[in-house]
């Protein structure tokens, strides 16, 4: 009986671990190494915004919620795409990662934003912005490996990544930092 249970441990404890190696291995691919290679599925979940559409533009990327004491800024958002539309592309990525503040399908995240702020700028499908099932969009954005520029930790909602014409990661601001802040402006002009 006692060897039962030795063998019987012995290979639960190597299922494991084989199922930790093989989990570990999923998510290894790097994502392409030019922002403009990246692309993500819209939140209609149709249609795919690829970011090479938007090259000689500035891209503001920002990590979006509904529920959350910064969803204000949609307001401001909206502002910026409209006002800077032949140089600025807004895109919003709906996330559910922090305070759980965007639970709602992507018709209730579709309906809430027209409606309430009139946001016409792309927003994509729901995703994860850190952890071991970040989009390869965020991937990029928030390591140095890849964007060539500096490691990010995305610590809550409305995050902002500010990327050039040609692709290149310009700068993070984080939730605290207005959409209309004059950095960002000054940065959007330049």
């Amino acid at each position: 009986m006692k060897k039962l249970l030795i063998v019987v441990f012995a290979f639960s404890a190597l299922t494991a671990a084989f199922a930790f190696v093989t989990k570990q291995n999923i998510n290894t691919t790097p994502p392409p190494k030019t922002f403009h290679e990246l692309s993500i599925l819209a939140l209609d979940g149709k249609s795919t915004i690829q970011f090479k559409d938007f090259k000689g533009k500035k891209v503001l990327l920002v990590n979006t919620a509904s529920a959350c004491g910064f969803t204000p800024q949609y307001e401001e958002l909206q502002q910026l795409a409209t006002q800077y539309k032949d140089k600025l592309v807004v895109v919003g990525f709906p996330c559910n990662q922090f305070g759980s503040q965007e639970s709602g399908t992507s018709e209730q995240i579709g309906q809430f934003c027209k409606a309430r702020y009139g946001v016409t700028f792309p927003l994509t499908e729901k995703i994860d912005v850190k952890g071991e099932n970040q989009h390869d969009v965020y991937k990029w954005l928030c390591n140095k490996q890849y964007n060539g520029v500096k490691d990010v930790n995305v610590r809550w909602n409305f995050g902002k990544f500010l990327v050039d014409e040609k692709g290149k990661l310009i700068e993070y601001f984080p939730s605290q930092v207005s959409p209309t802040d004059k950095q960002i402006i000054a940065l959007i002009e330049k």
